[in-house]
């Protein structure tokens, strides 16, 4: 390979954060690498190299090493590594199925129904049990202590090996069940973050049509080059961002801009790839293609910010780096003291208990079912942590405060007609449009219960509106450029001037009305707002790739602040300003526009039922219905929780002190510390329960 090259290397086997990490560490040590981001969701890394040249040998051999693969590119996934995936499948499995069944002997045992069936199961079976099941999670902290790193699978396997040594393999079955149903809950994780990078990608045009030697011709869109001329046809999605050179159309920029009211396009606009040409055709001279596009931006930027989040290490982990050397000090002391290799073992298995392991997930299971069952979908318990500590919370403008698709707010008679005949003659003339603003005049008409003519001699007219004969009369609707002659009303400005389209329409070239258009704001949205104002939030802000106008006007409504005429790629520069800054940040979206800021925020909000499939996967909360007051709601079920995870923590630490000085001391033998541990548990749990009972908008500030 050339020096100073950014290359890109596909990745196999990764399934978890920790797994990249490993990844980046040993890429990162290859003579002449000078930088390395590994992503996990997509899959590879990209290394940028130095003054040396770095070979692909030298890479495999470093990903190699680090127990991955660097897959042929014919071949994205080679056979041993569907071996392996295979195998760490059924092993996940297995300790899943064997884990419920045994926390079913066990809460038996504890009730004293089922002494006989646990004691019957030979010691080895038991203990084979435990090895088969826990074998990659026991590899993995293998390789962390070579590495000189320490996890909380650490601190729970030697828990398992302390347990083992006095003959309690039910309770190291317990923690090896904990430590497989985090793994698997990762790697689950993991897969639908993928699966957004997919989504997107599926969504990128597939060819074009450009004009070359006088024709017009159909070839990939990677070979369309900078400067060429692209034609579009109505109803095609434009494959390259450029600038309009002829042509007039009606371009739905919403995969972009995020926003329902679609623009028009003329001679001199900019157009994106990945938009919709509604009505009309143009012919683009061509800007960006592929990976340069705006669109492909949006795809760059949801797999960067994977790597550019704000690690969020979890609370056992965070514990375990201060209470696993505290523990083998006072193991070791006492060893050394007392000479007494059973109050060693004891130190050991009461310190390490499985109390560890229920603390967090115990907890944020339980939120996580109760906010299923308010319509939330929270996919991890980290989130839990980053809501319960958010301070800044940022929101998309359509389709997040508002319905997404424009509605007739506005009706003003003109000449004394009343506003239900301005209705029929407009509705009736744009019967037959496909203009959304078309669609909310006739859906604003069938509301009211005005009944429409059949329209003749229509014409539709790209960029400012239509024509027909309705009941004998010329009837026009559309834009103020459409009605060269007479003065603009007062009125039509005091509408714009709200952030409203305005509609004009005219009967025989006479004006007879106006008619003002506007996304409208969700009906509970002020109220939810100032619910998250008062948990706490006072930093709360649109952004959007609206006008300022426009935004203004909704801000000033809600006493929020905004900021407008936003691409994706300046709305991920909020979030990380404010990260930056050291805030935590909380981002609600809906659309593909939404998507890196969402998976760069240190919590993304999707919006479910009118949300893109892609904000859904890439944000870290969905709401799976239209109702934001589950905005608000989801902040009291994150700081409730971490109240009973801390309570937990707390509980669990002086529990395990007052045996640790207990065992050291030889008042409690080996045995009876591997009894004792259930006692935390049940404590762990009954707390833990509360969260089950935790109903909707109760008092959880």
């Amino acid at each position: 390979m050339a020096s100073n090259q950014v290359i890109e290397v596909p990745i196999s086997g990764m399934d978890c954060a920790e797994c990249a990490s490993h990844v980046q560490h040993a890429i990162a040590q290859i003579p002449g690498v000078q930088a390395v981001e590994v992503y996990l969701t997509s899959e590879k890394a990209v290394i940028q190299t130095g003054i040396a040249p770095v070979s692909m040998d030298a890479i495999r051999r470093a990903v190699a090493e680090a127990g991955y693969m660097v897959p042929e590119v014919e071949q994205p996934q080679a056979i041993g590594t569907l071996g392996k995936d295979f195998t760490r499948s059924v092993l996940s499995l297995f300790g899943i199925v064997f884990g419920v069944v045994l926390l079913i002997v066990v809460a038996g045992e504890w009730l004293g129904l089922f002494e006989t069936l646990t004691d019957s199961i030979p010691w080895y079976v038991g203990y084979a049990l435990v090895l088969i099941s826990g074998l990659p999670t026991f590899r993995g902290v293998v390789e962390a202590a070579l590495k000189r790193r320490v996890t909380s699978h650490t601190l729970m396997t030697v828990g398992v090996i302390a347990a083992l040594i006095v003959g309690e393999w039910v309770t190291a079955a317990i923690v090896v069940f904990f430590m497989r149903t985090g793994d698997f809950a990762e790697r689950f994780t993991t897969e639908r973050s993928r699966r957004a990078l997919k989504n997107l990608t599926e969504m990128t045009p597939q060819t074009a049509r450009v004009e070359r030697a006088g024709q017009e011709m159909e070839i990939p869109v990677e070979q369309v080059q900078v400067g060429e001329t692209v034609v579009v046809r109505p109803g095609e999605k434009i494959p390259v961002d450029g600038e309009v050179l002829s042509g007039q159309a009606t371009i739905d920029q919403s995969t972009i801009t995020g926003e329902s009211m679609p623009v028009e396009a003329g001679a001199g606009a900019k157009v994106f790839a990945a938009t919709y040409a509604r009505l009309g055709s143009l012919r683009i001279q061509t800007i960006r293609v592929g990976a340069d596009t705006t669109f492909g931006r949006v795809i760059r930027l949801v797999e960067e910010a994977e790597t550019h989040r704000a690690d969020v290490q979890r609370i056992a982990d965070k514990f375990s780096a201060y209470y696993l050397p505290v523990v083998a000090l006072v193991a070791f002391m006492t060893f050394l003291i007392r000479q007494d290799p059973l109050a060693t073992a004891a130190v050991l298995v009461i310190a390490c208990s499985c109390s560890f392991a229920l603390a967090t997930p115990i907890a944020m299971l339980a939120s996580i079912g109760v906010g299923a069952k308010s319509g939330l979908l929270i996919k991890g318990g980290k989130y839990i942590e980053m809501l319960a500590h958010a301070d800044v919370l940022l929101i998309d403008k359509t389709g997040t405060l508002t319905l997404g698709q424009p509605q007739i707010t506005d009706v003003i008679a003109l000449n004394g007609l009343p506003q239900d005949e301005v209705l029929r003659l407009a509705a009736s003339a744009e019967r037959y449009s496909e203009h959304p603003l078309a669609e909310a005049v006739r859906q604003a008409a069938y509301r009211r219960g005005v009944a429409l003519e059949e329209p003749h001699e229509f014409v539709s007219i790209p960029g400012q509106g239509v024509r027909a004969k309705v009941n004998g009369s010329a009837v026009m609707v559309g834009s103020r450029r459409m009605f060269t002659n007479g003065a603009s009303p007062q009125m039509a400005a005091d509408l714009e001037a709200q952030g409203k389209t305005t509609l004009w329409v005219a009967r025989d070239d006479e004006l007879i009305g106006i008619m003002a258009a506007a996304d409208t704001l969700r009906p509970e949205i002020p109220a939810a707002v100032e619910a998250v104002r008062v948990l706490g939030i006072q930093e709360i802000q649109i952004l959007t790739g609206d006008n300022e106008r426009v935004a203004a006007s909704l801000a000033k409504s809600l006493g929020v602040s905004y900021q407008a005429n936003l691409l994706p790629e300046d709305k991920i520069a909020v979030v990380k300003a404010y990260q930056a800054q050291g805030r935590t940040v909380v981002m609600v979206g809906d659309g593909v526009n939404d998507a890196p800021a969402l998976a760069q925020a240190d919590v993304g909000i999707a919006m479910g039922a009118a949300g893109t499939d892609v904000a859904i996967e890439a944000a870290h909360v969905a709401l799976m219905r239209d109702d934001w007051t589950l905005v608000p709601e989801v902040f009291r079920i994150a700081r409730r929780t971490m109240r009973v995870v801390k309570t937990n923590i707390g509980f669990t630490a002086v529990y395990n002190l007052l045996g640790l000085t207990l065992a050291s001391l030889g008042i409690i033998p080996p045995v009876l510390a591997a009894a004792a541990q259930s006692l935390p548990d049940i404590g762990i749990l009954m707390n833990s329960s509360r969260l089950l009972r935790m109903g909707r908008r109760g008092n959880n500030r």
